[in-house]
């Protein structure tokens, strides 16, 4: 396999740096929201697991690339 696919490939999986940050981040504020309004918990919930799917995905969607570059392009 050519060194720059392999590297492609690392820099494609960091995106789950990303995310793991980003739901980490959202989580710890929705808590504090929630600590903060307890009667908003079901709003803060709803929000909280759409952008955690998203950021979620965007982690996924850089696996996939991942996947791809070291499969197609040996």
């Amino acid at each position: 396999m050519n060194t720059l696919v392999a590297v492609g490939a690392g820099i494609a999986v960091m995106t789950g740096i990303g995310a793991g940050l980003g739901i980490g981040i959202a989580t710890s504020k929705a808590t504090e929201s929630i600590a903060r309004q307890p009667e908003a918990k079901g709003d803060i919930n709803k929000a909280l697991l759409l952008g955690c799917a998203l950021a979620e995905a965007t982690a996924i969607y850089g696996f996939v690339i991942a996947v791809l570059i070291i499969l197609f392009l040996k």
